[in-house]
């Protein structure tokens, strides 16, 4: 990441959000410090940023309401802050478009290779002499373009996509007919700081079946195997 990177930390708790700032700032990452969703707000008026780490226990709005809207607002990647170890707040912040969670405590280095991490999955397309390098799929109708992390339909409408989806229907093109199992997938899209947290693969899975799938109940690109994981079963040609 060559250019300075911005992030709004979203966090009620002052000792937190400023560790979290000291930290990040002393890796060249430019923070600004919300401890609440209406500072949230005051500060997405004020800057632009790359990323946004959000803690789901705020005073004045519940943090998966706030993942919920952002989400719908904007193309901002977002990673999930929460005290709350139970798997469904992680299942439900992933379903709101959530692109990765931490659990506090959290070890800062780990908290740092996440937003790297993320950072690295929705960098813009890079360019070589001068020239936009592209690299796409195709697949039953759908263009998935690498570089642009651009999904376009058959009807020719670009589908959005959170950086995890595009990341996990990237990997599925990578591996067309063969069974992924649920670890493999964490590894391709997220890397092995994710964890054996494999239910997350499930929950974008159903994710990505919605938006590629003529039948998201009855699926025919993205099959299950009972046991072992997930087939991408169709023909993928790339362009």
């Amino acid at each position: 990441m060559t250019s300075p990177v911005s992030i709004l930390i979203v966090e009620d708790d002052a000792e937190i959000g400023e560790f979290i700032s000291r930290y990040l700032a002393a890796h060249d990452i430019q923070t600004k410090v919300a401890s609440n969703a209406q500072e949230m707000a005051a500060a997405f008026g004020a800057g632009a940023y790359d990323l946004l780490i959000l803690d789901l226990n705020l005073p004045d709005e519940d943090g998966l309401s706030i993942c919920r809207r952002v989400r719908s607002e904007r193309r901002l990647p977002i990673i999930i802050l929460t005290a709350q170890s139970e798997d469904i707040d992680k299942i439900l912040g992933l379903e709101l478009g959530a692109d990765d969670y931490i659990v506090k405590p959290f070890n800062s280095r780990e908290l740092l290779a996440r937003i790297r991490a993320v950072l690295r999955r929705t960098e813009a397309p890079s360019a070589v002499d001068g020239r936009t390098v592209r690299q796409a799929y195709l697949f039953s109708g759908w263009r998935v373009d690498v570089l642009a992390r651009e999904v376009v339909a058959p009807c020719g409408m670009k589908v959005a996509m959170t950086g995890a989806e595009f990341d996990l229907l990237h990997a599925l093109c990578e591996n067309p007919n063969r069974v992924l199992t649920r670890e493999q997938l964490i590894n391709m899209t997220h890397g092995p700081t994710s964890g054996p947290f494999e239910r997350s693969i499930d929950v974008l899975i159903s994710r990505l079946r919605q938006k590629i799938e003529a039948d998201p109940k009855k699926p025919a690109l993205i099959q299950t195997v009972r046991s072992e994981g997930y087939i991408f079963s169709t023909q993928v040609v790339r362009a």
